[in-house]
């Protein structure tokens, strides 16, 4: 808003007392096309040489073996282990290296250690249909086990670093109808875990994938410790390329949402809130399957997906956030959303094409005036970046500008929510440079959202003071405007109007930027960028989500629909 502009308002306001029915919970409609979702635990870079499993129902609970097929459902060939602590390994040389109290041990490649695993093995070249057959007939052998072979069974005997000192063997005992197997770039073999002892070993030519899901005791959901974090339902395990191994997660969508809960939102938050962030996390894992399909994944661990760790922070408040709110999902004319979420929005939200590209009508940026309640406990809400001229012009040299030096630096659009949509620059030669939206921005000035200003102006973007002392306009309530008449205007909703010097009632849009002191952008020679929230300014702000819950009594449907304009849930 430009400050001439700003003078010639004259905005009185009224907030009126409305009683509010809070909205019930909707029942449950949508109904998605899966229930088991995918989650990549380890792939590409994080891919892993071995991996650790633990049933947590402990001793005699074990595993048992199979895969998964395309409808994600566990189809068992008959294999399994009493044993409860099991490590899925590369068929190559391998050393076991204990852990250190902080990280689980691991194997790695390698033929010198206290406990080394070979990749050589006798394969007695009799085929069984069964795993029982194949496994009656290994007790004629020492050190014997059963490998899965392309949906054959067969006796497998020892393991060696060499395949001269497996031939050796197969001579020496006098051994008939075997051979020598080094196993494929698809095999995987599961040894009890810290020890060289094979328990199975399976390999289906790339073609089904070894599936390894817990066994229950006494009836109880199994859970399995793995990397220091506590999963439910079952893990599939592949070496893509022949390469590491690649960890997915097969989960039930709930279980899955209480994997996630206590970590994108505190466990100790209001139930409601934790209601709406269930809803959030289970939508928009459902709008984006098969997102990381080259993996075989839907989703990562990480927060480009969603932060899933399983069960090691979930308490009864999440569990029940997410049973009391079990089938909800968030649609917009019956398809459903992206429901896009951060810490905090800074004070008002954003339309999704101001930040990305795509409109869409759902994602409509709002004006937040929950946050101010809890603003002095959210974490470097407040922030302030500086730069000398030297600085900003060397950071954007390094990403592609070709700029001279920078001397002048102002935001020349905002957003009708007071985001910045434009940051002009402008040389020491009278070149301007416009950076736009959110990535063009971040990479520019590296602010942690679109909500700043730059110089030291008094005006804060996209703030609408009436009163004095100046008090926000709550635009959760029926506000006033008064016409050159005299005539009270009543309005409600996310429009603001007010009255300019000729009476006239105009919207307020906020679109016209401020002047910076002194013109340039810089307090004392240095760019001052100061700004507020830390997020993508898309969609629920979690803080503004407590406090809605903590302080003004908001169940999480009226949360929701505060922030995803025009949805159900449902």
């Amino acid at each position: 808003m430009n400050t001439s502009f700003k003078s010639k308002l004259i905005i009185f306001a009224a907030l009126a007392i409305a009683a509010c029915v809070p909205a019930m919970p909707a029942s449950a409609s949508y109904t998605p096309p899966v229930s088991t979702l995918r989650i990549g635990l380890f792939f590409d870079s994080t891919a892993l040489p071995s991996a650790n499993l633990q049933n947590v129902s402990g001793f005699g609970s074990g595993f048992e073996f199979g895969y998964y097929d395309n409808n994600r459902q566990f189809q068992s060939i008959g294999a399994w282990t009493g044993e409860p602590a099991i490590s899925m390994v590369m068929d190559r040389n391998m050393i076991w290296y204990p852990g250190d109290g902080t990280s689980p041990g691991e194997y790695r490649e390698g033929t010198e250690g206290s406990v080394v695993l070979g990749c050589f093995h006798i394969q007695v070249d009799t085929p069984y249909n069964t795993f029982e057959e194949a496994q009656a007939a290994s007790e004629s052998y020492l050190n014997s086990y059963v490998k899965f072979d392309s949906g054959q069974f067969f006796v497998f005997v020892g393991q060696f670093t060499t395949r001269e000192a497996a031939s050796n063997l197969i001579d020496s005992a006098g051994l008939s109808n075997c051979s020598v197997n080094a196993g494929t770039s698809n095999t995987i073999v599961v040894v009890r875990t810290g020890t060289n002892q094979i328990l199975f070993e399976y390999d289906y030519g790339g073609a089904q994938h070894l599936a390894v899901v817990p066994l229950p005791a006494n009836n109880a959901k199994p859970e399995t410790w793995f990397k220091n974090n506590r999963y439910t339902g079952g893990f599939q395990y592949a070496r893509r390329g022949g390469a590491l191994l690649t960890v997915v997660n097969y989960v039930d969508v709930e279980d899955y949402v209480k994997g996630i809960l206590p970590y994108e939102m505190n466990n100790a938050w209001p139930i409601e809130a934790l209601k709406a962030q269930a809803c959030c996390a289970r939508t928009y894992a459902l709008s984006s399957l098969n997102r990381h399909s080259a993996h075989g994944a839907d989703l990562c661990v990480e927060e480009h997906c969603q932060v899933y760790r399983g069960r090691f922070l979930a308490n009864e408040r999440t569990d029940t956030a997410v049973n009391e709110t079990s089938g909800m999902y968030i649609t917009y004319n019956g398809s459903l959303c992206q429901t896009f979420y951060a810490s905090s929005n800074g004070g008002a939200s954003e339309n999704s094409e101001n930040v990305w590209t795509e409109a869409l009508p759902y994602l409509r940026g709002v004006i937040d005036p929950y946050e101010a309640d809890v603003a002095s406990r959210i974490p470097q809400y407040n922030w302030t970046i500086t730069y000398t001229p030297e600085q900003i012009t060397q950071r954007l040299r390094d990403r592609g500008t070709d700029c001279a030096k920078i001397v002048k630096m102002a935001v020349s659009q905002y957003t009708p929510t007071g985001n910045v949509l434009t940051v002009t620059m402008t040389d020491e030669n009278g070149a301007q440079w416009r950076f736009s939206k959110r990535s063009q921005i971040i990479s520019a000035l590296g602010t942690p959202t679109q909500r700043f200003d730059v110089g030291n102006n008094a005006w804060s973007p996209g703030t609408i003071l009436v009163n004095d002392p100046p008090q926000f306009v709550n635009i959760d309530s029926e506000y006033y405007a008064i016409d050159g008449s005299g005539n009270t205007v009543a309005r409600r909703g996310g429009d603001v109007f007010a009255i300019t010097g000729s009476g006239s009632i105009e919207e307020v849009t906020g679109n016209d930027a401020p002047d910076s002191a002194g013109g340039d952008g810089m307090v004392n020679g240095v760019f001052v960028i100061r700004g507020s929230g830390r997020g993508h300014n898309v969609g629920m702000s979690q803080w503004g989500a407590y406090s809605m819950a903590e302080y003004h009594g908001k169940n999480y449907v009226e949360i929701i629909k505060f922030y995803y304009t025009g949805v159900d849930v449902g």
